[in-house]
């Protein structure tokens, strides 16, 4: 036992191998679990709430890319046009993010990797590494899926090495100022998570909102993520902040989530791996 719980700490392989086979198996127990504790939610959970968030997430106009006027109109676009008798066409946006609801079965908080299992499955479009925020904001990342179910990787995750060496921190930005820096959380509260490498001329103010950056194929731009708790320098000689953050989310009443889905994302990679490597 000791042996099994070393590798599946140490190995990243077996831990995904694991995830990819309990998910279904475990989401058909966490849902008949689920169905009984969300009977007294009824009164601060509306479905149909729900369903209508994921329109107008759908219609925002961060879910689109604006497009040459004179290009291609491709599938499911947006187009806008001026206001006068002309009705010129003024930009054609293509979608770019596609946001599907998900009723939350399973979540975890209290472990040093933590993850929410999500009623949908490959059968509903939802595939590893897809984006999921909340209500209120960021949420993580999806991992595994199976037929009906997937399991998130939330943001609560606290690397095998050093807060430094994070390795599920992902880019965000202060949202009045635009200076980018990189969230991780410590294995400490549920709560509460950190962003570094924030330059030391940023000018921060307790309850500035913290956003993602969009520089990732992950989330949009402009998700909140946090509000700015504490921030220090490690000494008088370091060019940049260590900030304490209070997560946009409440990972302790999670009930639904949105997972998005970046129709583009394929083709971005693709040229960035190809671009990298050529200048190899």
């Amino acid at each position: 036992m000791i042996c099994f719980i070393f590798v599946f700490r140490n190995n990243n392989f077996q831990r995904t191998v694991y995830l990819n086979s309990a998910s279904s198996i475990s989401g058909k127990l966490y849902t008949k679990y689920n169905g009984v504790q969300y009977y007294f939610h009824l009164q601060s959970t509306n479905d149909s709430l729900v369903k209508e968030n994921v329109r107008l997430h759908n219609e925002l106009n961060s879910s689109f890319d604006t497009r040459d006027t004179g290009t291609f109109v491709k599938f499911d676009t947006l187009r806008k046009y001026s206001n006068d008798t002309a009705r010129k066409l003024l930009s054609t946006e293509m979608r770019k993010f596609l946001y599907r609801e998900a009723k939350v079965i399973n979540n975890s908080v209290n472990r040093e990797i933590n993850t929410i299992t999500i009623r949908r499955g490959s059968k509903d479009g939802i595939r590893p590494n897809m984006g999921v925020i909340g209500p209120d904001g960021a949420v993580g990342v999806v991992r595994s899926v199976s037929e009906n179910y997937a399991v998130v990787i939330s943001l609560l995750y606290k690397s095998s090495g050093s807060a430094n060496n994070s390795n599920f921190g992902f880019s965000a930005k202060l949202k009045n100022s635009g200076e980018i820096g990189t969230v991780y959380w410590d294995g400490a509260s549920g709560g509460y998570g950190y962003m570094k490498d924030v330059p030391r001329s940023a000018k921060l103010h307790k309850g500035d909102t913290i956003i993602t950056s969009g520089f990732s194929a992950v989330f949009p731009e402009n998700i909140a993520v946090g509000y700015i708790d504490t921030f220090r320098l490690s000494d008088k000689s370091s060019t940049a902040y260590s900030i304490r953050m209070k997560f946009a989310t409440n990972f302790y009443n999670l009930q639904y989530v949105y997972v998005i889905e970046n129709l583009l994302r394929d083709e971005q990679t693709r040229l960035e791996d190809s671009t990298r490597n050529l200048l190899k």
